[in-house]
C-alpha cells in the first residue's frame, strides 16, 4: 500500500488534492481511499489530508502515520508542524518552495526531497489570487513526476473532471509543475 499525507492550510485545496489524486489512481485501476483531518476549521489553519493507493482493496480506516510521501503545500508549515513525523526512511517529501532540494534537505534533515514553485505556477494560471494562490493541482503534477505512480495525463484528466473551477487552467498547472519539479536525494 502507498500512503500519501498532504499538509496545507485551509483554503489551499489540500482536501481536494487528496481526492483528485485518489480519482487519478482509480482511473488507472487502483484501489483508493482519501479523507481529511481538520483541526480548527478556518481559512489559513493547518489542514492534513490523506490518500491511500493499493493493488487490492483497502480496509484501513485510520490516519496515515507512516507515509511513503509527504506533500507540503505551504512552506510556512515546516516551522509550525512536524511534517516528517513517521515518514518512511525511503519516503519522499515534495515541498512547494522556490528553494532547491539541497537547501530543503539541510533544513529538514531528510534526504529525499523534491521542490516545485507551485505558488508561481498557480499565479501564472490565475488559480486563486496573487495573495492567496491555490497550489493544490500544481503540486499533484509534481507528485506524478516524483512518484512515477500515476501518469501526468491521468492526473490532468482527473483534474478536468473533479476541479471545482478553471479545470483547464488547473490541468495545465499540474503539467507545468510536472515539467519543473526538481528532485534531490542521496
Amino acid at each position: 500500500m502507498i500512503e500519501i499525507r498532504f499538509h496545507g492550510r485551509g483554503g489551499q485545496g489540500s482536501v481536494i488534492a487528496s481526492k483528485i489524486l485518489a480519482k487519478a489512481f482509480f482511473m488507472e485501476g487502483k484501489y483508493v481511499s482519501a479523507f481529511p483531518y481538520y483541526g480548527v476549521e478556518r481559512r489559513g489553519a493547518p489542514v492534513t489530508a490523506f490518500t491511500r493507493m493499493d493493488e487490492k482493496p483497502i480496509r484501513a480506516k485510520y490516519q496515515i502515520y507512516e507515509p511513503n510521501f509527504v506533500i507540503v503545500l505551504d512552506p510556512s508549515l515546516l516551522s509550525a508542524v512536524n511534517v516528517l513525523k513517521g515518514i518512511k526512511e525511503d519516503g519522499y517529501v515534495i515541498v512547494n518552495t522556490m528553494k532547491k532540494p539541497e537547501e530543503m534537505r539541510k533544513k529538514l534533515n531528510f534526504k529525499n526531497i523534491a521542490t516545485v514553485d507551485a505558488t508561481s505556477i498557480a499565479i501564472k494560471h490565475r488559480l486563486g489570487s496573487q495573495a492567496a494562490p491555490i497550489v493544490n493541482t500544481a503540486i499533484l503534477g509534481a507528485f506524478a513526476k516524483v512518484s512515477g505512480l500515476v501518469k501526468i495525463e491521468t492526473v490532468m484528466d482527473a483534474i478536468r473532471q473533479a476541479a471545482p473551477a478553471k479545470q483547464e487552467e488547473n490541468a495545465q498547472a499540474a503539467k507545468d509543475a510536472y515539467e519543473s519539479v526538481i528532485m534531490g536525494g542521496d
